[in-house]
């Protein structure tokens, strides 16, 4: 067995807990799959996971062996990619994970043209609003708005997202206009649940940064979910801009405030410290910074 056909397999298989999954990712059999991975186990005289009829687990050994055999794996790529005259022509998979609103909306759009210009490279994109683990679950990059919680992990920041208070033509029709942030405190507001201060919003006045005592009959744990429900006329919402900005464009939502806006959360791509990045994450990394800043 060749070693690196093997650790290719173990680390499919890992990354997805399945032997179906995995060989299907690496494009070859389950039973070809677990044929590699059994000889990797009996050179290295370890078990690498714990099977069952239900379940694949990495077991510690080899839990310690994937976290190293990854960036291995990767540095043999792009020394293939060397050696065979490649380095121009970018190739090979991309995992990343991101928020399901910015994912699904902003990511996409800005991936369509990366991909067009590098045919050969294949993206998988996991949308969660849950961070999950990027060694155990075997991602190349996290996309994460916010200070990073996993000290583990190294992050460059790809852009400031504005967060804007915004309010539909409907809305105002019927209940006025507030002239000053602290007459929110009088208004349904639309709250979203996965702040650190769901029920005071923070402005910037004469004197410095302030808070407003917000309240409402609907909250949330989606930003794209208050957008709507602040397009429908039920409230004022605060969001990023990104999520805003459909809505602003069609006239269903205009801004609030905008002067005084106070806070900006940090949209940044991250990576496992001890990953080696290939040239392809690098090249993707160094384009969603040139496009998120150039907006």
């Amino acid at each position: 067995m060749d070693t690196i056909q093997g650790m290719r397999a173990f680390a499919a298989v890992a990354a997805h807990s399945s032997f179906t999954e995995g060989a299907r990712q690496i494009g070859i059999s389950t039973k070809l799959a677990s044929k590699y991975v059994g000889q990797l186990e009996d050179r290295l005289n370890a078990q690498l996971f714990n099977r069952t009829t239900r379940s694949v687990t990495l077991t510690d050994t080899g839990r310690s062996y994937y976290e190293r055999c990854l960036p291995l794996l990767e540095q043999f790529d792009e020394l293939e990619g060397l050696v065979q005259q490649r380095q121009t022509e970018l190739a090979g998979r991309i995992r990343i994970t991101a928020p399901t609103g910015f994912g699904s909306a902003e990511l996409i759009h800005l991936l369509r043209p990366f991909q067009t210009d590098h045919p050969k490279v294949s993206i998988e994109l996991h949308l969660s609003d849950h961070h999950v683990s990027m060694v155990e679950e075997g991602y190349d990059l996290a996309i994460r708005f916010g200070a990073l919680k996993d000290s583990n992990l190294v992050a460059r920041k790809l852009t400031d997202m504005r967060i804007v208070c915004c309010v539909s033509p409907d809305y105002l029709a019927q209940h006025g206009t507030p002239q000053q942030p602290t007459a929110l405190s009088t208004h349904n507001c639309l709250l979203q649940t996965t702040g650190n201060t769901i029920d005071h919003w923070a402005f910037k006045g004469s004197d410095g940064e302030y808070s407003v005592p917000v309240s409402g009959n609907f909250r949330a744990n989606s930003p794209r979910a208050v957008a709507h429900m602040a397009a429908d006329g039920l409230g004022i919402g605060r969001f990023p801009l990104y999520t805003a900005r459909p809505f602003l464009d069609s006239g269903r939502l205009q801004l609030l405030f905008e002067a005084q806006e106070a806070i900006s959360l940090g949209l940044y791509a991250a990576y496992p410290q001890n990953r080696h990045l290939t040239a392809r994450i690098r090249a993707l990394i160094d384009y969603l910074v040139k496009q998120l800043r150039g907006e």
